[in-house]
């Protein structure tokens, strides 16, 4: 089993920055792939980005790169997303996800283990 929390979230004005943070436990890190997913209201959650176990590899939905960046540090068991640049249509809860399959998956039914949410909401 793997526990997972989300910090980090708030509101920000667009065009601004916010960094989300996933505390992970129950397990070594390097046992698990991970990633990020959000849900705005009314839509389906989605996949934002996904790294790698040893954190070598990285991986992101169209458009997201270049203004997300998604890192792990698996000495503390935690998982970031610096998010630059933000736009309203970021607005949504943010998830932090760990998988127990080798490769960075891009739909929410890979994903093993979820944590509660935080929420982002970028204004005009």
């Amino acid at each position: 089993q793997v526990q997972l929390a989300e910090s980090g979230g708030g509101l920000v004005q667009a065009g601004g920055s916010l960094r989300l943070s996933c505390a992970a436990s129950g397990r070594t890190a390097t046992t698990y792939v991970m990633g990020w997913f959000r849900q705005a209201p009314g839509r389906a959650r989605e996949f934002v980005a996904a790294v790698s176990r040893d954190g070598g590899f990285t991986r992101y939905a169209d458009g997201l790169k270049g203004r997300f960046t998604i890192s792990r540090d698996n000495a503390k068991n935690t998982l970031a997303l610096q998010m630059n640049s933000l736009k309203p249509e970021d607005t949504a809860v943010y998830y932090c996800a760990a998988r127990d399959g080798a490769s960075t998956r891009v739909d929410t039914y890979d994903y093993d283990y979820w944590g509660q949410g935080t929420q982002v909401t970028v204004f005009s």
